[in-house]
Order: structure tokens, then C-alpha cells, then sequence
């Protein structure tokens, strides 16, 4: 897959697949079953009947019916996972292991699906990106120690290519911090206890910047109701890479809501701008790349947009994440934005803190990886 060539689709999509937008009950999906097929999805099961319904059901057999094996017939043998903190879990044996163990440690999960942005085609192959909360009770054990009985609720989003009834390659962020702190861990401690592999830190330049000396692009913002992934795009690099936090008040709502990690809830103008600063200062070099964009929606009932980045940078300020170590970070955050009369008027960022600690923090030169 060529990430610079993302698959997309008009936003004005003729099949009448499930539309998050309209907040189906999960009722809708399982009576949907057998119904006919609402969109062309040649090799796929015949029980499902749009890319929507594919994702969300899939789901939901394999975490909550705990149906384990369909991860052999829902995913390519040769499937590549990404997590959070640059990570990768290579082939659908490994998946099924992963599975396994996560399901030891969380009983009763259930992942709820809040929205599913799409694009793509049954030719291309279909890109889901899928925001679900997520529920447990933490009844087994962990690398960190026994069961705590404690309950935990996290936001997460899983991005995948699909094609023929098989996912073939994912991108999975969470809120790792909050699922410790729920734990009743300190995740500070923890990853300073990790132990990363050597290789884990990487040198080179970030390439915020052409080249040299010049300075960053600023990209003229199109209009958000007739081109709503073009906006996001825009805005995000202006804001991250161009560092022009004024973007903020010209193209957010003033009544703005953003749900970001560590369960944080952002409000207007001043919280989101202080996100963004923050962040910038903890990481003066900080820079972010757009690897992938889907799009639905309507002026109506607003446009979805969903955006997967790569964000590096170095811990070179002080901030919520101590003193610098002058350690450098990669992390997956994908974004889901919500535009209505041309404005963000909500957002759901995710990247996993947890992973973003245990490289500042973790003990470079061991076996493990991150």
C-alpha cells in the first residue's frame, strides 16, 4: 500500500450504507444480517452487508463472542499490525495470540463502536477507521502484576485496509495512560522500567522544515463545507508544523469539544490552544506527517473526517512529561474531526502516552521492544 496515494471517496456516497451520522443502535447491524448487501463487497462473507456493518460485527464476534479463530478468516496471513508507539505485530498467528492474552486480561470487555469513517471500494479495498470505547473489568494478569478488579473505560481507534473479507493491514492507538491510572498503576513508573531494544531511538533530522534555513509551508485553508478533508489537512499542518496556534480561533467552534489522551476533556478555544502549545513545547522539532485521510458526511448532519499521522519529535522543553531527556519520539495519532457551518465543532485525538513515556523513559539496549 502506497500511503502518500490514500483511497477515498466523494463525500456524497450513493450507497446507503450505515451512517454513523444517523447513530445506529447495535440492533440495526445484527438484524441487518441476511438482508442483502447495500454496497459491493465481492469475497466477503455473505452475512455482511456493508463495509460499516463488516467492521463493527467482526468486532465484535472476535472480542465480545470471543470467536477467536474468525481471526483466520478475517485476516491476511501475512497481516501487518502497527501500534501506538511504532510497534509491529507481523501475520494473523501473532494476532491470535495477542487476542488471546488481552482477552485473559479483560473478562467482560466490550468495545462499543461510536463511528466508522470510510473510503475505498471493493476493487481498491476498503479503509476503515473504527472509534470505539471500551469497557472491562481487569480480572487477569498483566506484565505489571495480578488482577485489581478494577474498571476501566478508554477511548481507541483502529484504522484498517481490508480487502476480500481480510484485514491486511491496521493502525491501533489507544489510551494507554488511562487504562493504567484505572489500573491503579503509575504509568511514570512503569516505564521506567521498560526495557527498549537499541535500535529504538533513531538520529536523524525530523523534517518539519524543506530543507535547511527556509521556513515551513503555509497552506491556504479551503473552505470546510466543500472540502472538508482538504481543511483538516490544511489546518493540521499549519497548526503542528507551521506553528500557527491561530488557527484555533479561526476555523474551531468557539464552543469547540475535544476528547484527547489521558481522558481529557477540551472546551473552546483557550484549552485546545493550551493542548497544542504544550505539546509544542515539550517537543520544540515536533512535526507531523499525513499519511491517511477518509471522509463522510454531509453539510446536513456535519462531515467526518478522519486523519492518521505519524508524529515525531524530541524531548527538548519541560512540560506534563518532566524534564527533557532529549530522547526522541514516533507515535500513530489518528484524529476524528466533526465539521458543521465550516468550523471543527468536535474532535476525538488519540495517541497512546504510555508508549509516548516508555520512550523518554524506558532502559535503551535491552530485548524488548515498544
Amino acid at each position: 500500500m502506497n500511503e502518500d496515494q490514500p483511497l477515498s471517496l466523494p463525500a456524497q456516497e450513493a450507497t446507503p450504507v450505515f451512517d454513523f451520522a444517523d447513530r445506529p443502535d447495535y440492533s440495526e447491524f445484527v438484524q441487518a444480517e441476511g438482508t442483502g448487501r447495500r454496497q459491493p463487497l465481492a469475497g466477503f462473507d455473505p452475512d455482511y452487508v456493508d463495509i460499516v456493518d463488516y467492521i463493527v460485527r467482526c468486532t465484535h464476534k472476535i472480542w465480545e463472542e470471543k470467536a477467536v479463530g474468525l481471526i483466520y478468516t478475517h485476516y491476511a496471513h501475512n497481516a501487518a499490525v502497527h501500534t501506538g508507539g511504532g510497534g509491529l505485530v507481523y501475520g494473523r498467528e501473532a494476532v491470535v495470540r495477542n487476542t488471546l492474552q488481552n482477552q485473559a486480561i479483560w473478562g467482560d470487555l466490550r468495545a462499543y463502536a461510536d463511528d466508522v469513517i470510510w473510503s475505498g471500494d471493493e476493487l481498491l479495498g476498503h479503509y476503515s477507521s473504527h472509534r470505539h470505547v471500551n469497557t472491562a473489568t481487569h480480572t487477569g494478569y498483566t506484565e505489571y502484576g495480578p488482577p485489581t478488579g478494577r474498571k476501566i473505560l478508554y477511548w481507541g481507534i483502529a484504522d484498517c485496509l481490508i480487502r476480500e473479507n481480510r484485514i491486511v493491514e491496521e493502525w491501533l492507538t489507544h489510551d494507554g495512560v488511562t487504562i493504567l491510572r484505572q489500573m491503579g498503576y503509575d504509568p511514570l513508573s512503569l516505564a521506567k522500567q521498560a526495557i527498549l531494544p537499541a535500535s529504538a531511538q533513531t538520529h536523524g533530522e525530523i523534517d518539519r522544515l524543506p530543507t535547511g534555513q527556509q521556513y515551513p509551508a503555509f497552506l491556504d485553508v479551503p473552505n470546510g463545507s466543500e472540502n472538508p478533508q482538504g481543511f483538516i489537512a490544511a489546518v493540521l499542518q499549519n497548526m503542528w508544523n507551521a506553528r500557527l496556534i491561530n488557527m484555533v480561533r479561526e476555523h474551531y467552534a468557539p464552543n469547540h469539544v475535544a476528547f484527547v489522551p489521558d481522558s481529557r476533556k477540551l472546551y473552546g478555544h483557550g484549552d485546545y490552544e493550551n493542548f497544542v502549545i504544550t505539546l509544542l513545547a515539550c517537543f520544540p522539532d515536533l512535526a507531523i506527517n499525513i499519511d491517511h485521510q477518509a471522509l463522510q458526511g454531509d453539510e446536513r448532519r456535519g462531515f467526518r473526517v478522519a486523519t492518521r499521522c505519524t508524529l515525531q519529535g524530541t524531548h527538548e522543553g519541560y512540560g506534563p512529561y518532566g524534564a527533557p531527556t532529549g530522547r526522541r519520539i514516533f507515535l500513530i495519532v489518528i484524529s476524528h474531526h466533526i465539521i458543521r457551518g465550516g468550523k471543527v465543532a468536535q474532535e476525538w485525538t488519540v495517541f497512546d502516552e504510555f508508549a509516548l513515556l516508555r520512550q523518554l523513559y524506558g532502559q535503551i539496549g535491552g530485548a524488548g521492544g515498544v
